[in-house]
């Protein structure tokens, strides 16, 4: 279980770089884009994929291309959503993201709707709507009112996003593309889209590149890269219990997550914030069972 433990710190140390970019003078968008850099090398060099799958005909370009337009666009939307909403809801919405691949592989893959599935369904939507709703500010002013509108907008597009990403990373696999030479794809596609952005950025609003940014990538990279190895290897650690590492790593990511959130960042969350959380936790549980 340690590769477990690990998947599960690299991912809350995503969300914490995320966190910190800003008070530490780096631009999230460079960060980003020199992530891909980082993660594609050493997915090249580690992982070492054969590409030969990518070659045949039928190959799953239109959902590959869509992942690297997709990646880029939702690791920005998570660093908005950890910035505006917090680590604790950004890092749940991103686990329940589940119940969006869930329901296509009833709607898109033929997959029969069980009870704990439905289940878990209904309690991951409650609890999504548990850790957004903040109440009503008391004499709020048009900036207070589009801080609040962010922290409960950025999370859902980070749910929605990742769903999204979840039923593409299935359709590549139901082509037959292994793990390894989609994520290289991925990454490789996902640098023009990056770079191609900050670009844009350069020349209309005058955003230069800096060595703190592209420094702060390269740790992105590594947490990002060491969350999807650390993972890889659990699932080849214990080859019979998919859902026992599946449910662990979306479990601790969920808890590690709500304690560095609360006690290291001070995150207020109410009550109910705090009961959506365990209705996540609950949620996870359930839909992985089956």
């Amino acid at each position: 279980m340690i590769y477990v433990f690990l998947s599960v710190v690299c991912s809350v140390l995503v969300s914490v770089l995320l966190k910190v970019a800003r008070r530490s003078d780096i631009d999230v968008g460079q960060a980003v884009a020199w992530n891909y850099v980082v993660a594609g090398v050493l997915t090249a060099s580690i992982l070492q994929p054969s590409l030969a799958t990518l070659r045949v005909p039928g190959a799953p370009w239109l959902s590959l291309v869509g992942l690297g337009i997709l990646l880029p666009t939702i690791f920005l939307a998570l660093g908005a959503s950890v910035r505006h909403a917090g680590i604790v809801r950004s890092d749940a919405a991103q686990r329940l993201s589940l119940m969006i691949s869930l329901l296509a592989a009833f709607v898109l893959f033929g997959e029969k709707l069980t009870l704990l599935n439905g289940i878990g369904i209904a309690l991951g939507l409650l609890a999504l709507l548990c850790m957004v709703w903040r109440g009503r500010p008391i004499d709020s002013g048009e900036g207070q009112t589009s801080e609040a509108r962010a922290s409960w907008l950025y999370p859902l597009l980070v749910l929605s996003g990742f769903g999204v990403i979840d039923i593409l990373f299935k359709r590549v696999a139901l082509a037959g593309v292994p793990l390894g030479a989609s994520l290289q794809a991925m990454f490789t596609l996902s640098l023009p889209i990056a770079f191609g952005w900050q670009l844009w950025r350069r020349v209309h609003e005058g955003v230069r590149f800096t060595a703190r940014s592209a420094l702060g990538g390269v740790a992105l990279g590594l947490a990002n890269f060491g969350n999807i190895l650390f993972y890889l290897r659990g699932h080849r650690a214990l080859p019979q219990h998919p859902a026992l590492v599946f449910t662990s790593v979306s479990i601790g990511v969920v808890a590690l997550g709500a304690l560095v959130g609360t006690l290291v960042f001070r995150e207020r969350l109410s009550a109910l914030n705090f009961g959506g959380v365990a209705l996540a936790l609950a949620a996870i549980v359930l839909i992985a069972a089956t």
